[in-house]
């Protein structure tokens, strides 16, 4: 279960990176509401991680 967990989250990861990486080469007018949606993951993640390696010990 931890290595599916892994992979997810890896995954996870390198969607929002290549979301950061898309919009500063696009450069979107709408990027400010862009990038609030990416932090929000990227918070929602680092969340995620930090509960399941507390119950992982």
């Amino acid at each position: 279960m931890s290595d599916l967990r892994d992979v997810l989250i890896r995954g996870s990861e390198k969607i929002i990176d290549y979301c950061r990486l898309f919009l500063a080469a696009r450069r979107v007018k709408a990027s400010a509401h862009y990038y609030a949606k990416i932090e929000r993951e990227q918070r929602l993640l680092d969340e995620h991680q930090g509960r399941s390696e507390r119950l992982a010990v």
